[in-house]
């Protein structure tokens, strides 16, 4: 396995070597959920594409528990990584996988019995009940999978190896779209059989990473070594703080889903199909950001905050100029790629799709800062910061949408201006955390703060 130590050699190189792979596997995810997208708004219809989308948002909600969990412990791995310590990385990879295991079974054993429920809180209408609910009755099945594929994704990334995780995820989403076609498009099998080859190529890209990681890493084959009082007690404090904060960003974003349910179809299936372009434009500014944070991890475990400065007064000015260029690309090309989801003659639903991605277009420079806060803070071993950051972000969001949107002239408008407000907010919050605490964690890792 080819490892990459992110605390020596030139910064910007380092980090776009290590980010690109990244940001690929990401874009084959969003490729992959373009075409699901395409397929069900082609072949079944609006509806169909109201219902996916709706239910769509519900997994990203529960998946990012799993895969915050597995975030956080990337942030152990990645400091013991650079610290040198191999026995250290042995012990927390143990503890963690048990840890996160357990919390991915007990999630996914406790969906089905309060599906009804959940689609109800979230005001899936009446027409579109049956149909969300044959999608997640299958989907949430694919939990585990989820649990596997991150947890041996993140490990790899933390030790300098982004090129393999792309790999798994590359054959995971032709495996996906080949699936997609055949069941939907091939066998009419409706939502469910997009919702089938979600799940079958998840199985084997979390079964293909796993065999991976344990032939290329001997430490996995030797089981614990070192037992540390207290260790388990830091990986699960800050395992469910960067849960919480993954999962409070996406139960935001849930509760957006259930205000814009609540104006009817045409706005969902507007909505399904500007928020997948919406993620693919900011996309690669979110796995630099994921890849910055391995950078300031490693970095922080080895002692150098100097190159934590410097490499955080690049990756801001990159992220920064890329952000503008895309969103001066989408406020230019939003009605043509609203077209690409929707029949030109749903007019409205395709107006309504546009002027979403132009408010967002304008201001994707402030997710983007957002993205770089929430990894600088994780690599320094403060995840709560991090969460704090996302309350103040979704919090703006949910609050002024909720207040004007059912009461205001602005009707869903107001749910498309509220997003970007708490991206702005929240950046201004992460500046004056950032200048209150880095003398403090200077020199510092995340292990010794933990114990």
């Amino acid at each position: 396995m080819k490892e990459d130590n992110l605390t020596q050699g030139p910064i910007l190189q380092k980090l776009l070597r290590f980010s690109l792979p990244m940001i690929g596997g990401n874009l084959l995810q969003q490729v992959y959920n373009l075409v699901d997208t395409l397929v069900v708004g082609r072949c079944i219809g609006a509806d169909a594409l109201a219902a996916v989308g709706s239910a769509y948002t519900l997994m990203v909600f529960l998946t990012s528990i799993v895969i915050g969990l597995c975030m956080g412990s990337g942030a152990f791995f990645s400091a013991d990584y650079g610290a040198g310590d191999r026995e250290a990385l042995g012990e927390d990879i143990f503890l963690s996988f048990r840890f996160i295991l357990a919390v991915s079974v007990a999630l996914c054993l406790s969906l089905y019995p309060g599906m009804e429920a959940i689609l109800t809180v979230l005001q899936t209408p009446p027409e579109l009940m049956a149909m969300t609910r044959d999608y997640v009755a299958v989907i949430f099945g694919g939990m585990v999978f989820v649990f596997l594929y991150n947890f041996f994704a993140f490990l790899l990334r933390a030790m300098g190896n982004s090129l393999a995780p792309l790999g798994f995820l590359g054959v995971s989403t032709v495996l996906n779209i080949g699936l997609d076609l055949w069941f939907v498009a091939g066998l009419d099998m409706g939502v469910a059989g997009a919702a089938w080859a979600t799940v079958i190529a998840q199985a084997a890209a979390g079964a293909g990473i796993w065999l991976y990681a344990r032939k290329t890493l001997p430490l996995l084959r030797r089981g614990r070594t070192r037992r540390t009082p207290g260790r388990l007690g830091a990986i699960i404090f800050n395992d469910i703080a960067t849960g919480i904060q993954q999962s409070v960003m996406n139960f935001g974003i849930l509760m957006i889903q259930g205000l814009v349910n609540s104006f009817g179809a045409g706005v969902m299936a507007a909505f399904a199909a500007a928020v997948k372009i919406d993620t693919i434009a900011y996309m690669p500014a979110q796995e630099f950001g994921n890849a910055y944070s391995l950078f300031v991890s490693q970095n922080h475990g080895a002692g150098k905050p100097e190159r934590i400065r410097e490499g955080s007064r690049i990756s801001f000015a990159v992220s920064a100029l890329f952000c503008a260029g895309v969103s001066a690309l989408i406020w230019l090309l939003a009605e043509p790629l609203m077209l690409l989801f929707i029949r030109p003659e749903q007019g409205e639903i395709v107006a309504e799709g546009v002027r979403y991605l132009r408010i967002e277009g304008a201001a994707y420079v402030g997710i983007g800062v957002l993205f770089l806060w929430y990894g600088y803070f994780r690599g320094i071993g403060k995840p709560h910061i991090s969460l704090i950051l996302t309350v103040i972000s979704l919090g703006t969001r949910v609050a002024l949408a909720y207040a004007l949107a059912p009461r205001t002239p602005l009707g869903v408008t107001a749910i498309w201006w509220a997003i970007p407000i708490g991206w702005v907010l929240a950046d201004g919050a992460g500046l004056a955390f950032c200048r209150s605490t880095e003398k403090e964690h200077s020199g510092k890792s995340p292990r010794k703060e933990a114990l």
